[in-house]
């Protein structure tokens, strides 16, 4: 380490595979995948709502668990506390997923505020715990028009910026009023064996990264910055 000499060597940790290995498939981590599907629209003929409805059904038959949240009277943020029954309850479902999927309408150009709203309440550390990070995301995104990709090419950024992992597939749905029947059901397309695409890849890196989540996520700056705040606890002079 003499060539480098502005780091700690008790705090610097070659990544090892075997921290890679096992953990994922121990005991504790053979439970369905945990899914927390969001969408961004609230009208009654909401299509991203159905398309979030249609990655739902095939979550379940992959053999995921999911759970949906509903916008519906959620506060726009710092309109209201945090204490507010809405954001307590998309809180505490992003603490129990293990993975998400994001769909929001593509409007000017952009994701939906309501969209944008839902992950702006989730915060990024909530006390010792850190609701997204480590955990995986899906995107999609519906069209009124052609195919665009600026709101999961919007959604991406702020993946990263939650810390989670991306998957790298994604689905866009043009003309989304013309790919649901009356039921509101995906009717058979190119659109619709992407989104199962999607899914398939969501569930699989789900059950690859949850394991070692952690071991994943651990860094040596914070490892850094708790042991200097740990130092200063317990260094610290009596009043």
């Amino acid at each position: 380490m003499a060539s480098l000499p502005n780091i700690d060597p008790a705090l610097f940790a070659v990544p090892a595979a075997a921290r890679l290995q096992a953990p994922a498939f121990a005991a504790h981590a053979l439970h369905a995948p945990r899914i927390l599907l969001l969408y961004g629209s609230v009208r009654e003929r909401s299509y991203s709502r159905l398309l979030s409805e249609e990655a739902a059904r095939l979550l379940r038959a992959l053999g995921a668990d999911t759970r949906t949240f509903d916008p519906r009277g959620l506060p726009m943020p710092d309109d209201a506390p945090d204490t507010h029954p809405k954001v307590q309850e998309l809180r505490q479902l992003a603490q129990w997923a293990e993975g998400m999927v994001w769909t929001s309408p593509e409007r000017h150009g952009a994701m939906t505020g309501i969209m944008k709203s839902q992950i702006d309440w989730i915060p990024l550390a909530d006390g010792a715990l850190r609701p997204t990070q480590g955990k995986t995301l899906a995107l999609m995104q519906v069209s009124g028009g052609s195919q665009s990709f600026n709101a999961v090419n919007q959604l991406r950024v702020l993946g990263r910026w939650m810390r989670m992992l991306t998957i790298p597939n994604q689905s866009s749905v043009a003309k989304a009023f013309m790919e649901f029947d009356e039921a509101g059901r995906m009717k058979p397309s190119s659109y619709y064996d992407r989104v199962v695409d999607v899914m398939e890849e969501l569930v699989k890196f789900t059950l690859l990264t949850r394991g070692v989540s952690p071991y994943l996520t651990d860094r040596y700056s914070e490892r850094r910055e708790s042991a200097e705040a740990l130092s200063k606890r317990v260094n610290q002079r009596v009043l």
